[in-house]
């Protein structure tokens, strides 16, 4: 069981982080050359779609499997610092996505009808900050997790 439970995390985390890097190196590059209405607006929709029943069993299998694994025991000692790791890695990037960008994806979609150069100039730099931050500690958690198998 536990190691059905370690491979399932070091799936989840890596798909979880496949979608962060997509975001980092293709999406946010893509969305960069538009102009502040057209930038905003797609923002405005993937803030919208982004939290559907997919994101959200990926968004929250990449702590609960974890935990899971750490509940069930690791199969071995040598294994538990490096799924707490892993583990420390995704909490780590929740918190960021939590108290930085759902509060930009929220004040973004407050600002809709309004002044869209303000949003954006309020909204992009912060969160691709924030984004190449989480992006980063996904990708260690999965790096992580793949190792204890």
């Amino acid at each position: 069981m536990t190691s059905l439970l370690l491979v399932l995390s070091a799936i989840v985390n890596g798909l979880y982080a496949g979608f962060m890097l997509t975001f980092l190196i293709a999406i946010m590059p893509g969305l960069a050359a538009l102009p502040d209405e057209q930038f905003t607006a797609a923002m405005r929709r993937f803030n919208e779609k982004v939290p559907g029943p997919v994101f959200l069993v990926l968004f929250l299998g990449v702590v609960a499997l974890p935990v899971a694994v750490l509940v069930s025991g690791v199969g071995g000692e040598s294994r538990l610092p490096v799924v707490v790791a892993g583990l420390a890695c995704a909490v780590a990037g929740h918190m960021i996505t939590i108290a930085g960008n759902i509060p930009l994806n929220k004040a973004l979609g407050d600002a809709e009808g309004g002044d869209d150069s303000a949003a954006r100039t309020a909204f992009e730099s912060r969160w691709n900050t924030l984004h190449r931050v989480r992006t980063a500690l996904s990708l260690a958690a999965c790096v992580l997790l793949t190792v204890a198998l």
